[in-house]
């Protein structure tokens, strides 16, 4: 059995392109936002908030990409 942490996942509500893979959100700033917190994308070239679900993903052009 396969357990691929993506399979039959919804897509993200949001994406933003980023150009680095160390990201903040706080949900958008505001009223409905949630607590800033700090992610690293380590080896992926995404990363998903644990919160909203926005989803940031490293533009392919940056630095950091290659």
């Amino acid at each position: 059995m396969s357990l691929d942490k993506n399979a039959g996942a919804l897509p993200p509500p949001e994406t933003v392109t980023v150009s680095t893979k160390r990201v903040c959100c706080d949900g958008g700033g505001t009223a409905t936002g949630h607590p800033r917190v700090w992610m690293d994308m380590g080896e992926d070239m995404f990363v998903d908030c644990k919160y909203c679900d926005r989803r940031f993903i490293l533009d392919p052009n940056a630095p950091e990409a290659h």
